[in-house]
């Protein structure tokens, strides 16, 4: 028989535009790619968690708060996704996922910090 699970809101993918008006109301932003693409420039205020680690999981929740929206953003859209999927399945209660990524973002013209 199949089982039946509470109705999970995916995360919504929302544009660098969406991204920015959610990072001007103070959502809590995680990058989830490595040290090395973190130290080469990253979104301002931005807390990180490598979803390619064993200890994503911990890592992320020492970090953000499951309770408050949060908005999730790698280098293009791929890694966000799963992570956004982890997030979602740890009991975050609103996952938002930046289309493109931090290449998004840069090519939009916004700024990164290093």
């Amino acid at each position: 028989a199949m089982m039946s699970v509470g109705i999970s809101m995916a995360a919504e993918v929302v544009s660098v535009e969406k991204a920015e008006k959610l990072i001007a109301d103070k959502v809590q932003l995680l990058d989830v790619r490595t040290q090395e693409e973190w130290d080469e420039g990253h979104l301002e205020g931005a807390v990180r968690a490598d979803v390619t680690e064993k200890d994503f999981e911990t890592a992320a929740r020492k970090v953000t708060d499951p309770q408050k929206p949060l908005l999730v953003y790698c280098r293009s859209g791929g890694r966000s996704a799963r992570a956004a999927k982890k997030l979602d399945k740890m009991g975050y209660k609103v996952v938002y996922d930046m289309d493109g990524g931090i290449t998004a973002w840069k090519k939009a013209d916004k700024k990164v910090v290093k």
